[in-house]
């Protein structure tokens, strides 16, 4: 802790950090205490931030199907074109059936999606919880992310994963 004389702020710390100061009242003299520099709070990644959006879309979405009986919902293209169903088809209704609790309907509109989905929703909480328990002060938890080669691996390995799945659910 460093104590400074009123006028004499210090000002040292990281490059862009910000100094926390406490004036305290009169019986300390005027004294000017300085806490140390706060760190840098690192900003959340892109992609956490566009899988939490998607996520968050896809909640209000699966509601209002539910809540509109099935008649709101986003037909899909491949579907409407095709009479094929693609990979993410059912992807509504599963959320659906997950709100309703009804965990045997949702695995029939789209396991895969069931599977990946509560996985994907754990990374993304996890890296929310962890920057705004950051932002706020109380802790610093390790946010950590895969290299960019595996997250390329793991985007091919999901997209061919689909893939199959869509050819397979169409036979």
């Amino acid at each position: 802790m460093q104590t400074c004389t009123p006028g004499r702020w210090s000002q040292r710390g990281l490059p862009g950090s910000t100094l926390a100061t406490t004036r305290f009242p009169d019986r300390y003299r005027g004294a000017v205490t300085a806490f140390a520099p706060r760190q840098a709070v690192e900003p959340l990644h892109r992609q956490v931030k566009g899988l939490a959006g998607a996520g968050a879309g896809g909640v209000v979405l699966a509601t209002v199907y539910q809540l509109s009986g099935g008649r709101i919902g986003v037909p899909c293209p491949l579907h409407t074109l095709t009479g094929l169903d693609c990979p993410f088809c059912g992807s509504t209704r599963m959320a659906a059936a997950l709100l309703r609790g009804d965990l045997h309907a949702a695995w029939g509109f789209n396991a895969p999606m069931l599977i990946i989905g509560p996985l994907v929703s754990l990374f993304v909480g996890y890296h929310l919880v962890a920057w705004l328990l950051e932002r706020a002060g109380r802790a610093r938890l390790p946010r950590p992310w895969p290299s960019s080669r595996l997250e390329s691996r793991l985007t091919i390995v999901f997209m061919a994963g689909m893939a199959v799945f869509g050819v397979l659910r169409n036979l």
